[in-house]
């Protein structure tokens, strides 16, 4: 392994809290305390302020974010602040998924149907491989990264090893390289596939996009050279080589041998349970099903839906927990001889962990009454309730010291951290955004004395004698003003159909907008982030991806519809968070349209009015102007 250490690169040096709260935290990990908060307003630079503790701890870092759009902004600043270290990019490879799934009231099957993103598995491979061969490496990944991901030490033993001068013959290197995935393709190269003329291979890994050009003669390695994919021109000559197994189940013929043996004797005892029960239908639908897996497995090496079988081919326990992305990291021994134990040596960030916390708390949960249902059934062995996330106890226990970061942290993070640390003040001097309050509907019959008798500092009342004006008339008439400015409009809608709907209509209405939700692809999201701060289009609408952590220097004006719908996506962390996109602007505003004030505005508006007196005192007695974050757009890669 590579002993690399990490060098913060950056134009600017902590300023406002962010000194304090470094040295703070820096503090908490010297005393070895397992959980602390970051409590940071948006743009605030907490990403900046936990680089800086990499750079001083020195420790291969996870973190985790809630969804893959944020992931992907998370990955990009990491990558430029570590230029010289390894940042990866750990996600979901599916495009689509469904799983698999059985309804028993209308007795209805649902196959699993999964469309993977080759893009997205190459990033996960060179996240793996990378943890294996180097020590400064952050993973940025979603909560994906506690589902089962095969088992590390057979991915690490399969990995192989060529060196200049090095004694092989040209079978025992295809057998190699067949043994751990690689599939022969003599027409057209693609990730995971070698080709062989003669005494020379060309290979591409699953983590690259370039060949390897391996060159044997007299029965050694003559040469080793990178290529580029399309050109097949020399980049470079090589000394050595390591090639990681194209996939991260990596099983051997033995493996698959005993597995089926093991699958055999469930199959027996599940059978004979169901026959006692009566239950001959599960019983014929288990025996039929399983006996083809079985056949699959014997005579091509995997079948559909093999991952219900891992616990079998890994070898593992009943209820033992799956091998995650965290087993990858780092780990040290602890205590004497006696009672020693290994123990997680590595930092792990929590990134808007009010949302990111709850998502690993509930996925395990989701996925065994989905798989128990099944099993109970006849559908599947019992098995492959351990084709499974990790549960939140086995989560805590796998990760290292963790710091969670978050506007507004859930209870679990109150609880359970030593201490919580406020980053209110931003280097930029800029304050909170002002909350401006505006009915939903407003025309002479309508009574808006609740609005206008409600007022709070920071809040206009912004109320109009327009007969018969809605929320939309007034937010296209702001939304253009704000197009006129050259700034760009964040609007946010209930749902996906109201989002959609909208864009259609404001795009008839010559708006240049476009929409985004959970439905758009992951590569995608981040095409149309991009896309809005070059300004190919002037207004984005959504629902809740538009909350936590995007960073958009030119939103300054974001508009939340409905906001009196009180409930999850109008709560009052909800609300926080989706205001805090128009923090980074100057110019940045407000509007929430509601025809009352409900508990969750109240609370929120009052948080940011707290917000806003601490940072216009500090500004105050340091003289500092505020300015706008100004932010370069990065690409992808």
């Amino acid at each position: 392994m590579k002993l690399n250490k990490f060098k913060l690169v950056s134009s600017y040096k902590p300023a406002g809290d962010q000194p304090g709260v470094i040295k703070k935290l820096l503090a908490g990990i010297n005393k070895h305390q397992q959980y602390q908060t970051l409590l940071g307003v948006t743009g605030s630079g907490k990403t900046f302020t936990v680089a800086n503790v990499i750079e001083k701890i020195q420790k291969p870092t996870l973190v985790i974010a809630p969804n893959k759009t944020l992931a992907a902004q998370l990955y990009q600043e990491y990558k430029a602040f570590f230029p010289d270290n390894k940042v990866c990019y750990f996600v979901s490879y599916y495009d689509y998924y469904q799983p698999e799934a059985y309804i028993p009231v209308t007795d209805t099957y649902i196959g699993k149907e999964a469309m993977i993103n080759e893009e997205i598995d190459r990033f996960r491979h060179i996240a793996t491989s990378a943890l294996l061969t180097r020590s400064d490496v952050i993973v940025v990944a979603s909560v994906s990264c506690i589902y089962n991901l095969g088992v590390p030490e057979k991915y690490f033993d399969s990995i192989i090893k060529l060196e200049k001068g090095q004694i092989i013959t040209r079978g025992d290197l295809i057998r190699h390289l067949v043994k751990i995935g690689f599939e022969r393709n003599s027409i057209a190269l693609k990730r995971g596939n070698f080709r062989v003329r003669g005494d020379v291979f060309e290979i591409i890994a699953a983590s690259e996009e370039v060949v390897y050009r391996i060159e044997l003669a007299d029965q050694k390695i003559f040469g080793i050279q990178l290529l580029d994919a399309l050109t097949r021109a020399i980049k470079e000559e090589l000394n050595d080589l390591i090639i990681f197994p194209p996939k991260h189940f990596v099983t051997t013929i033995p493996d698959r041998e005993r597995a089926i043996e093991a699958i055999k004797e469930e199959l027996k005892e599940r059978l004979k349970y169901f026959n006692k029960k009566d239950l001959f239908l599960e019983a014929e639908r288990l025996e039929r099903r399983t006996k083809y897996d079985m056949e699959m497995m014997r005579t091509l090496g995997f079948c559909h839906g093999i991952e219900n079988y891992s616990r079998h081919l890994s070898g593992k326990l009943p209820g033992e927990p799956p091998d995650s992305l965290l087993e990858y990291f780092p780990r040290r021994r602890q205590g004497s001889d006696g009672q020693a134990k290994d123990v997680p040596d590595f930092l792990t960030i929590i990134d808007e962990s009010h949302i990111s916390v709850p998502q690993v708390a509930g996925m395990f949960g989701g996925d065994q009454s989905r798989k128990r249902i099944l099993v109970e059934h006849g559908w599947r062995l019992p098995s492959a309730m351990d084709n499974r996330p990790l549960n939140f106890k086995e989560f805590k226990e796998r990760i290292g010291t963790t710091i969670f970061t978050s506007a507004t942290p859930g209870d679990f993070e109150c609880e359970k951290s030593s201490q919580i640390i406020e980053q209110i003040v931003r280097p930029t001097g800029l304050i909170d955004p002002p909350i401006e309050v505006r009915p939903v509907f407003v025309s002479t019959r309508l009574n808006t004395s609740k609005l206008k008798n409600w007022s709070h500092p920071s809040i206009g009342s912004g109320l109009t004698s327009a007969k018969s004006r809605s929320q939309i008339d007034d937010v296209m008439k702001e939304a253009a003003a704000n197009t006129d400015k050259s700034e760009r409009t964040l609007i946010v809608t209930l749902t996906k159909k109201m989002a959609e709907e909208l864009n259609d209509f404001l795009r008839k209405k010559g708006f240049r907008s476009t929409y985004m939700h959970s439905d758009t692809k992951t590569i995608d999201r981040t095409r149309i982030l991009s896309d809005f701060r070059k300004s190919k289009f002037d207004i984005l609408i959504g629902i809740n991806l538009l909350r936590e952590g995007l960073d958009l220097p030119e939103v300054s004006l974001v508009a939340i519809l409905d906001a009196d719908s009180e409930g999850f996506l109008r709560s009052e962390t909800s609300l926080i968070q989706t205001m805090g996109r128009a923090a980074r602007n100057i110019r940045g505003r407000i509007i929430l349209y509601a025809d009352k004030i409900t508990g969750s505005m109240k609370g929120a508006i009052a948080e940011c009015e707290r917000r806003r007196k601490i940072q216009i005192e500090y500004n105050k007695k340091h003289k500092i102007t505020p300015k706008s974050i100004i932010k370069e757009i990065r690409k992808f890669e």
